[in-house]
């Protein structure tokens, strides 16, 4: 059955059976935030805070991402990769790490992955990777590594046009570049004939000829055999124009149906185009980095099974209503399913031991709040809620803090308040995984109590509340002060103790 997947690629590749795809087509992430910005307005009725960074492509090269590369070596030897290859990587990441950090974090966030891509490929699959021109050449020299210089086909530009303005610094940028790899020279290659305008054939011909008749032909290159045989023009047309490397497809019309809404969304057209020529009817098409699924449509559209992957909760929600059930009158459960987002208690202790950056993550957002890309000193905090105060220009926040295990102690939620009494935030959250033990569960309010309350409208809103996984599958949401009524804000004035002039 067709599946979209919530989560990170690489942990779900690991588990998808080696040589099960056909074809992988993927766009990376590089500067993927107006995506995810726009789509979290439209999911939540709500803008993304200018000051936040909810969803960010700044690749930085911390701990964990260091622990990745010293690793790299191993993993590119364990797929295969010879040693010569593993001695340029260190050397090449050596020389990046001094010169350019981020771009080393991103090239080993996308090696990991492309890794796993080589495995679920099977021998007659082939891989077209959607370039972003800060990292291609980069990109280039490491999909030679793993696919194999020897299973480069093309590069392909997909022209866009659009209209043309002077710039000062360099010239409008029209094009984009796909890099296609097959797994092996076994990999499927469909001959897709593009349509002829005639006027188009006419003004490209400049041998065209008139028979007694009047019938316009051309004479056709005979190949090995040397003859040349006469073809009529109307016969020539009609059998379309063989595909080349360059692809003349406009981007997609602010007005589209197709359109989802995304900045960076591809058209179906680009797809239609890659799918026919790389993969048969039932044949398994795969992107890791979804979006908004425009992959998915095109396959189905022509047949061929699909699995997609995204890291966005906010992205799979929509996607599965917009694009599955209301574009393509898909039923989840009968056409396809979504796994990943955990639906009771038992699904998201499975999904805390897969992948508990993820759990964290899907728990932040699921009570409305941002996941945080940078931590304050103590590393406690996974989240924030966003909302107005009368009188003050930053939106204020409550911070939260996921713990997924079973040991949550007094001690976590000491650390919590030691985040609250030094950080900007007015309020604190904690969410835990299952409802604590009665004795347990008094001494912890009675801790968050001493926290106080912070009193808006004379409504008072504790500064620390806390709650389990069940309590947000029924629905429930932290306290906080809000935006209501068509994008008004609540009169809030921040009591004169909690005041920063104050």
């Amino acid at each position: 059955m067709n599946k979209l997947f919530y989560g990170d690629c690489l942990t779900i590749m690991q588990e998808m059976p080696m040589g099960s795809v056909d074809l992988i087509y993927l766009d990376p992430p590089f500067q993927s935030n107006r995506d995810y910005n726009a789509i979290y307005k439209d999911e939540t009725g709500r803008p993304l805070p200018d000051q936040i960074e909810a969803f960010c492509d700044t690749w930085i090269l911390d701990s964990e991402r260091a622990r990745v590369i010293r690793a790299m070596p191993v993993l590119m030897r364990e797929s295969g990769l010879d040693d010569s290859v593993v001695e340029f990587w260190r050397l090449w990441m050596n020389a990046l790490r001094q010169t350019q950090p981020s771009l080393l974090a991103y090239l080993s966030y996308m090696v990991e992955r492309l890794l796993q891509m080589k495995s679920i490929l099977k021998p007659t699959g082939s891989i077209y990777l959607h370039c972003d021109p800060t990292a291609s050449h980069y990109i280039k020299i490491m999909m030679d590594s793993i696919f194999g210089h020897q299973n480069f086909r093309n590069e392909i530009v997909w022209y866009y046009g659009q209209r043309t303005a002077f710039l000062k610094r360099h010239f409008s940028k029209k094009h984009d570049v796909i890099l296609f790899y097959g797994k092996s020279k076994s990999a499927t290659l469909n001959k897709v004939a593009l349509p002829w305008d005639k006027a188009d054939f006419m003004a490209h011909r400049h041998d065209v000829k008139i028979d007694e008749e009047g019938n316009e032909y051309i004479w056709s290159d005979g190949g090995a055999r040397g003859k040349r045989y006469k073809r009529m023009v109307d016969d020539v047309i009609s059998a379309g124009k063989p595909m080349d490397s360059v692809w003349s497809i406009p981007i997609i019309n602010s007005a589209a149906k197709e359109r989802m809404g995304y900045a960076t969304q591809k058209p179906l057209a680009l797809l239609d185009r890659i799918i026919r020529a790389s993969s048969n009817p039932g044949d398994v098409v795969f992107d890791p980095f979804c979006g908004c699924a425009t992959t998915l449509e095109a396959a189905h559209a022509l047949g061929r099974k699909w699995i997609g992957i995204d890291i966005a909760i906010h992205a799979v929600k929509r996607v599965a209503r917009m694009r599955l059930q209301h574009r393509l009158d898909l039923k989840e459960g009968e056409d396809f399913i979504v796994d990943g987002v955990p639906r009771n208690l038992e699904g998201a202790k499975d999904l805390w031991e897969k992948d508990k950056y993820h759990f964290q993550k899907w728990a932040v957002e699921e009570v409305e709040g941002f996941v945080t890309t940078k931590r304050t000193a103590d590393g406690g905090i996974d989240g924030r809620i966003y909302f107005p105060i009368h009188g003050e220009e930053d939106l204020q926040s409550m911070v939260i803090e996921v713990k997924g295990g079973k040991n949550v102690n007094i001690s976590d939620l000491r650390a919590l308040k030691g985040v609250l009494d030094n950080d900007t935030a007015l309020m604190a959250g904690l969410i835990i995984m299952e409802p604590l033990g009665e004795r347990k569960d008094r001494n912890f309010r009675a801790f968050m109590a001493d926290a106080g309350d912070l009193i808006v409208n004379r409504i008072e809103y504790p500064r620390m509340q806390m709650l389990s996984i069940p309590e947000i599958f029924e629905g429930k949401r932290f306290y906080t002060p809000g935006v209501v009524g068509k994008g008004q804000k609540e009169q809030i004035t921040l009591p004169g103790s909690l005041r920063r002039d104050s």
